[in-house]
């Protein structure tokens, strides 16, 4: 089981409070650092510095660190034109060496698109061309000679295809969600990873199970991985003092509790068939919290 730092820059986070953490995630020996892709905080509460780009900030990352792979969950299709954003991901794995994953959605969250000036299509129009990006951003990536692509929402005309990635064929992809049709669908033909996010171990054993229903159409076969809002304390009360930093209850969350505890958690969605496991830390200030979870949890999945 592989853990992965995953974090959430919209609620409040600069550049120099991302690498601090992603240099801890490197030091103390996880798998991955992540960072969602929004522009505003979600939910009420002080707005603080503001959100970062998430690509510009992996851009910064692949420079500061050496082994950590580095991604998305999710960058919105509703964000960035398929051609640009292949360039982007492209670069950013250059420049870390080949460790960049791109988690991919069709964006959900109105409001900032509302505040940004970013177009959000109806739910039928999203999907449609987040299933065209997907085959263009791949298509890009994988060509030998020059790409053209004529689809219903976009059009590229004999595109040189560079700058190619460092990763053969191609930096994974990561689709997640919990869409009972199309979802399956797209990662069972585009994806290399699927992700549950924030379910309980019976919506992700369906979720599970409705994509391994659809690689069997396709002949692929996708890693499984789940994201959970993650708080780990050495007894009870820190527990309690770290749910309540972040505005939670320590008994609602998908990996709360002792580090035995969340162990024990863990183990089930890897009972599922969960490879990976994306530990949402809310609190970026704390890297006590950190450095618990790879004392006492990290050696124990």
């Amino acid at each position: 089981m592989k853990l992965r730092i995953f974090t959430e820059p919209q609620q409040g986070a600069t550049y120099d409070d991302l690498l601090t953490v992603a240099q801890a995630t490197e030091r103390l020996g996880f798998d991955a650092f992540f960072r969602s892709d929004h522009y505003q905080r979600i939910g009420a509460g002080d707005p603080g510095p503001g959100s970062t780009d998430a690509w510009i900030t992996l851009a910064g990352l692949a420079r500061e660190t050496s082994r950590i792979r580095l991604g998305t969950l999710v960058t919105p299709a509703t964000f960035r034109l398929p051609g640009p954003l292949a360039i982007s991901v492209a670069q950013v794995d250059q420049m870390s060496g080949g460790r960049v994953e791109l988690g991919f959605g069709t964006g959900w969250y109105d409001g900032e698109h509302a505040a940004y000036g970013i177009p959000f299509p109806p739910t039928g129009e999203r999907f449609g061309r987040f299933e065209e990006q997907l085959e263009i951003i791949t298509g890009l990536w994988t060509a030998e000679k020059s790409y053209s692509f004529d689809g219903r929402y976009y059009r590229l005309v004999d595109s040189p295809a560079l700058p190619k990635p460092v990763q053969r064929p191609r930096p994974p992809m990561i689709i997640g969600g919990f869409g009972a049709k199309r979802t399956p669908r797209l990662a069972a033909t585009y994806a290399d990873e699927y992700n549950v996010p924030f379910r309980t171990l019976a919506d992700t054993a369906e979720a599970f199970d409705r994509v391994r229903e659809a690689c069997e159409t396709t002949g692929r076969t996708v890693r499984l991985s789940v994201a959970q809002t993650t708080v780990v304390g050495a007894d009870r009360a820190e527990v309690e003092r770290r749910a309540a930093a972040i505005g939670e209850n320590p008994d609602t969350l998908g990996l709360g509790g002792t580090p035995a505890e969340v162990v024990e958690k863990i183990g089930k969605f890897a009972e599922l068939g969960a490879e990976r496991v994306y530990l949402q830390i809310m609190d970026l200030s704390d890297l006590e919290h950190l450095e618990l979870i790879a004392a006492e949890v990290l050696p124990h999945v």
